[in-house]
């Protein structure tokens, strides 16, 4: 029975598994290269056989002159036959090379928009859950409870908010603490004192959120930082979203004071990397991160780094792309696109795919 080629794969198919074509092209680059060594071992031996052929023509004298001819052309026979397998040979390595470039190419295409994608969901996802952090702070500044701990600032006002946002933070795990501050810059009251005992009475008035919310415009603007280690909380790394505490609570009303909600950065970030949509093959491969605007890694899938690294990221000025570095890993980032009136700060989502085995 003879062996019937393997049916050549759709463009589709190509597309969806460019490991297939490369995988082709190397049974292809095998498959000429033992076909081409058998004709050349026929041709070897044919030429083998004419060259007898000659010499026991010769022996036989004017008798086998004739059979000399026959010799002679099976010899021409055998040597043109070994150009045109000479020449297939070269043409064949040139083009399977070719082929070989380009099927790796569109292998490197495939995984380097795979990753750009993952990476694009993984910072749409910590922005996503940021924005409700920005609706949570201009939200409970208008909480009675706040406004009065910071419109009177009595004992009673800052035990009663105290207790208010205790409850609050029972509800909403993400938080590590929420702060009132007065005007000055002092913290007069949190939400978990017996926890974090030092962040009442602190000083905050050098933090650029408390600076930035003492400083909005109306209730429907907030401040954010970028993340850092806060020493009151047990020096956790935090995501602070501030907001000014306006008189009476009015969208426009006097500023009185500044709320602070200090989101739980680590476990939440951690959470978001971790989660990342890779198979079992490419989990032990791929470094996830998340990096700020200066490309300082703020979250890391192998947890390396955190808040000191800064990731070599190459964007070229591009919102997202992919490039191989240095080792032949494939880097795939994306900047985010904000989300409602959340613009976000610049950070990116990025994935770094060691070189597989056989690429």
């Amino acid at each position: 029975m003879s062996a019937q080629a393997a049916p050549a794969p759709s463009s589709a198919e190509g597309a969806a598994n460019p490991e297939r074509v490369v995988a082709l092209t190397g049974d292809v680059k095998r498959t000429a290269t033992e076909k081409i060594a058998e004709i050349q071992k026929v041709t070897s031996r044919t030429k083998i056989l004419a060259l007898n052929a000659l010499i026991e023509a010769a022996r036989a004298g004017d008798s086998g002159r004739g059979f000399a001819v026959v010799a002679n052309e099976v010899k021409s026979i055998s040597e043109e036959i070994a150009n045109i397998a000479k020449t297939l040979e070269a043409e064949l390595t040139a083009q399977v090379a070719a082929l070989d470039r380009l099927g790796h190419g569109l292998v490197q295409n495939v995984r380097g928009r795979r990753l750009v994608d993952l990476a694009l969901n993984g910072i749409e996802i910590i922005d996503r859950n940021l924005y409700e952090r920005t609706c949570d702070v201009r939200w409970w500044a208008t909480d009675s409870a706040v406004v009065a701990c910071a419109q009177v600032q009595t004992p009673e006002t800052a035990a009663f908010a105290a207790e208010r946002l205790g409850v609050i933070l029972a509800a909403y795990t993400v938080y590590l603490d929420l702060w009132i501050c007065d005007p000055r810059g002092r913290v007069i009251a949190n939400g978990r004192p017996s926890r974090y005992p030092a962040a009442r009475g602190g000083d905050v008035a050098g933090e650029t959120w408390f600076a930035d919310a003492m400083a909005t415009r109306s209730g429907d603007d907030f401040a954010v930082a970028d993340i850092t280690t806060c020493a009151a909380l047990d020096g956790a790394p935090v995501a602070t979203y501030a907001t000014a505490i306006r008189e009476g609570g009015a969208a426009n009303g006097k500023v009185v004071g500044v709320l602070a909600v200090h989101f739980d950065w680590g476990p939440q970030a951690q959470a978001v990397v971790d989660g990342v949509r890779l198979g079992d093959d490419e989990r032990a491969i791929t470094r996830v991160l998340l990096l700020d605007a200066n490309h300082r890694v703020i979250a890391a899938s192998d947890k390396s780094g955190l808040l000191r690294e800064r990731f070599d990221l190459r964007t070229e000025g591009r919102e997202s792309g992919t490039y191989l570095d240095a080792s032949g890993a494939t880097v795939g980032f994306a900047r985010t696109p904000g989300y409602e009136t959340y613009r976000g700060l610049g950070w990116y989502g990025c994935l770094v795919q060691a070189r597989r085995t056989g690429d």
